[in-house]
């Protein structure tokens, strides 16, 4: 950080601070257990998208996992804006980690230690994201997870597998697969269309995260007329679809051109995908007015 570069600001159980400044304790076991949950929200202009969706699904997997949540939803949002004000975010994310707390590492623990609260911004292109205009090419890995994925745990090992594996290759994302079927992205949704323009993507399960802008695209897609399918499908099948495509809170919904060493959708970005993503852009706006 230049001499003249504002101090990145992040809030760690009730205080904003100088990133520097900020400490959490080794017994905490967010640290030592993963015992915790995360959530990411992604900001526009200086707002947040889906922002509501996201902290509901940060009480549900709070609650799955037996830690109370510290804030109510109107606290929530007070302290995300004050940290975007804080740190002038225009456009990019908010994270929120919470983690069960801080006690002597021990398998379990009092039920009423005090959660630790940890958020901070990270600016990243959302708006104008040039892979979305070029496309993205990803891998297929095995799904090494637990049998929860529907809880956004803190514990995400197979997913840093996964990413680091993607890296070495080169690609954007990885996908994972499990008994011969696409579960989901290391940190996204998997999603193709065929040829009878259908929109597939996998039914909520155990299996797979509920992601909050699958759900956002899904009705927009209900919205406009496009059809929609949930259901398993093979990787086999992604790679003879028309088109392919992932969602997160960040990539909104990122074109897909090739899978391992096969191109898909022609090798650019498909019609519809660029559809999805320009009324999801469309209907931020909107939002934002």
């Amino acid at each position: 950080m230049s001499a003249s570069a504002a101090p990145r600001i992040v809030y760690v159980n009730g205080r904003f601070c100088p990133i520097e400044e900020a400490t959490v304790p080794i017994m905490d076991r967010g640290f030592l257990f993963g015992d915790g949950i995360y959530e990411v929200t992604a900001v526009l202009d200086g707002k947040f998208i889906d922002n509501e969706p996201h902290l509901a699904r940060l009480d549900r997997s709070l609650a799955a996992i037996g830690i109370k949540n510290p804030h109510s939803l109107a606290e929530w949002i007070a302290i995300q804006r004050e940290l975007v004000t804080r740190n002038a975010l225009k456009e990019g994310s908010i994270y929120i980690e919470v983690t069960r707390g801080v006690y002597e590492r021990e398998f379990t623990c009092p039920p009423d230690i005090a959660p630790t609260v940890v958020m901070f911004t990270q600016p990243r292109p959302v708006r104008h994201n040039p892979s979305a205009v070029t496309g993205v090419p990803i891998i297929t890995v095995p799904d090494l997870r637990w049998a929860r994925r529907d809880i956004k745990s803190v514990a995400l090992l197979a997913q840093v597998l996964a990413k680091q594996a993607a890296k070495a290759a080169g690609v954007a994302e990885a996908w994972m697969i499990e008994d011969g079927y696409v579960t989901e992205g290391a940190s996204s949704t998997a999603f193709i269309i065929t040829a009878d323009k259908e929109i597939v993507t996998r039914p909520l399960s155990n299996a797979v995260l509920p992601g909050i802008t699958r759900q956002t695209v899904m009705k927009l897609a209900a919205k406009h007329g496009l059809k929609l399918v949930e259901r398993l499908f093979t990787i086999e099948e992604a790679m003879k679809a028309q088109e392919v495509f992932f969602t997160s809170a960040t990539t909104i919904a990122m074109p897909v051109i090739r899978i391992d060493d096969t191109v898909v959708s022609g090798g650019k970005p498909g019609p519809l995908a660029q559809e999805l993503r320009a009324l999801y852009i469309e209907a931020v706006d909107q939002q934002l007015a």
